[in-house]
């Protein structure tokens, strides 16, 4: 069974080879990942570590958390499972939000205020939003 660890406080300068071997005395790695922006592609400050068997993930987190990796100490935890639900844009999560559930503006519950889809005006007409 392998074990997933969560690594925050990264540099942005921080690539899966230099993560992977950042970790590597401390046991066998299946994966390494450092979380990217979809957006503007730089890297969003945590990544994880996969490990497989619980006792080198263990091992890990002792020895490394608080560990300086290019200028940064680390926070390395066990990851824990994703929930249900996407993302929240902006300032929201899940559904609605400031702007809408699920991305950057607009998804889940729909638009900025109004729920999302058509909606009906007076007089019976629609309007897309």
């Amino acid at each position: 069974m392998s074990a997933r660890l969560y690594v925050g406080n990264l540099s942005y300068n921080v690539t899966e080879d230099q993560l992977r071997s950042a970790f590597a005395s401390c046991g066998d790695i299946t994966a390494t990942t450092v979380v990217v922006d979809h957006v503007s592609g730089r890297s969003r400050g945590f990544g994880f570590v996969e490990f497989g068997s619980e006792e080198h993930a263990a091992r890990a987190v002792e020895s490394m958390n608080g560990q300086v990796l290019d200028g940064r100490a680390l926070n390395v935890s066990p990851a824990r499972e994703r929930g249900g639900g996407g993302g929240g844009g902006r300032s929201g999560g899940g559904r609605g939000g400031a702007y809408g559930g699920g991305g950057y503006g607009g998804g889940g519950a729909g638009g900025r205020s109004e729920g999302g889809g058509d909606r009906e005006r007076r007089g019976g007409r629609r309007e897309r939003w």
